[in-house]
């Protein structure tokens, strides 16, 4: 198999249409290992994008436990909370694979500050879109309740 232009970019990445990257492997794998596929797509999502901020120049971000954990909140949470979570991780693939694959095809042949441009808006996009999926974990309610 020959090496990718940045290994970090080669990693697996969702998305339906065109699963170049190999979300449908994965997803396969994890029923077969008895694991959401919803968890293997959200973690394959998170090492895109990893090699995204590394193409926009950015330093790697730790994983919290909200974003780590999300698809098991996710999951407890279920309802309509849950069905807008797993379209969401969809619409998101679907926009972070053909924009990773079109930085990966750009490496070598466009000027470096356009590559950097260009995965700089990319990496904009996939946090803003991670931001409005978190927003669908509900509240904690960790006050005690009066008793009157």
């Amino acid at each position: 198999m020959p090496e990718s232009p940045d290994r970090n970019a080669a990693l697996f990445l969702p998305g339906r249409a065109g699963d170049v990257l190999g979300a449908d492997r994965l997803a396969a794998r994890a029923r077969l290992a008895g694991t959401s596929p919803l968890d293997t797509v959200w973690t394959a999502l998170h090492e895109a994008a990893r090699a995204v901020a590394h193409l926009a120049g950015q330093a790697p971000e730790p994983l919290r436990p909200d974003v780590r954990n999300f698809p098991a909140i996710m999951r407890a949470t279920g309802g309509w909370r849950a069905e807008q979570a797993r379209q969401g991780i969809e619409d998101l693939a679907a926009v972070l694979q053909p924009g990773l694959r079109a930085l990966i095809a750009a490496q070598g042949h466009a000027p470096p500050g356009a590559l950097q441009s260009a995965a700089q808006a990319l990496w904009q996009e996939f946090q803003t879109a991670r931001a409005a999926l978190l927003d669908l974990i509900p509240p904690l309610n960790l006050r005690p309740h009066d008793r009157g």
